[in-house]
């Protein structure tokens, strides 16, 4: 058989078999084992984010407009959350479960990818993730080392994000849009 048959054939072969997955009954793919979503009390806390943000960031003395978009993916068993979206430095952060652990991977302007684990924060009302690993991380580049989210009430929530390169975080103070 030539090449471009063989490659036809190849092709043909796995339209066919995803056809006759995308063609399962609905039984099927509801009987699919599907790892289990946290529950923890820090995970019910940060899915009340869910929704949009508008306030400022102050950061090395001046504040400046912000805005951060939360919202749940992956069928419920992951948070997106979007800041600065639409804008040259949209950064986005997955907040996951990894087994019993809660992780978030931040996908930064700085052009690294930061994975932050849950530690014990210092007040009830918060949540905190601190540094374990990243990816495109040199030794000396900068990057995120820790979050913060503090919630001050329903529709008010503070976000302190420290990167590896400055003693004090940048501070964003956020009220939900309505």
């Amino acid at each position: 058989m030539t090449r471009s048959r063989t490659l036809f054939a190849l092709l043909l072969t796995a339209t066919v078999a995803a056809s006759g997955i995308q063609a399962q009954p609905q039984e099927k793919a509801a009987a699919m084992k599907m790892s289990a979503v946290p529950q923890s009390p820090e995970w019910q806390r940060l899915k009340t984010l869910a929704g949009n943000w508008e306030g400022t960031m102050e950061e090395g003395g001046q504040a400046m407009p912000a805005t951060v978009e939360v919202r749940m993916t992956g069928d419920g068993s992951a948070i997106m959350h979007i800041l600065g979206k639409d804008s040259p430095y949209e950064m986005v952060t997955m907040i996951h479960p990894d087994g019993k652990r809660l992780l978030a991977t931040h996908y930064c302007a700085a052009h690294n990818q930061p994975r932050m684990a849950l530690v014990a924060s210092t007040a009830a009302n918060q949540v905190a993730f601190s540094f374990v690993d990243g990816t495109n991380i040199a030794p000396g580049d900068q990057h995120m080392r820790s979050v913060v989210f503090t919630f001050v009430d329903a529709d008010h929530h503070e976000e302190a994000w420290t990167s590896s390169g400055s003693a004090k975080p940048a501070l964003f103070k956020f009220t939900r849009k309505k």
